[in-house]
């Protein structure tokens, strides 16, 4: 948390997917904090201590989300991970996201009402 409210990390290499998680969370007292690859999101995750992370499957690499969610475990990172699918129900059927260390999957287009749901729940 900073000045009271909780911290979102998003890290997606769309921009305009960032953009509009930005207005969705910063609209709705939310701290958005962002990177564009997964590099870049680990050393985002050390400097802002995220409260949830909402990390895009598929960047620059096929894999680079799982990857970053292995790093950040590694590091002894507890914060809840979800991760953003353009694959969404394929992944979330075909794969134990708990078992890869997720809280969760979002699909694209993320809905609004959905995150906002989800992070009400996820950051009591």
């Amino acid at each position: 948390m900073q000045e009271g409210k909780y911290v979102i990390l998003c890290i997606d290499d769309d921009q305009d997917i960032l953009e509009s998680l930005r207005l969705v969370l910063e609209a709705n007292g939310y701290i958005m904090v962002g990177a564009t690859t997964a590099e870049a999101g680990l050393r985002v995750c050390k400097e802002s201590n995220p409260d949830l992370m909402i990390v895009d499957l598929m960047m620059e690499e096929v894999d680079s989300g799982t990857s970053f969610v292995r790093d950040l475990k590694a590091s002894g990172s507890t914060a809840p991970i979800y991760i953003l699918s353009s694959v969404g129900d394929t992944f979330h059927m075909s794969t134990d996201y708990a078992e890869l260390g997720l809280s969760g999957v979002f699909q694209k287009p993320i809905d609004p009402d959905t995150l906002l749901t989800i992070l009400r729940r996820k950051l009591k």
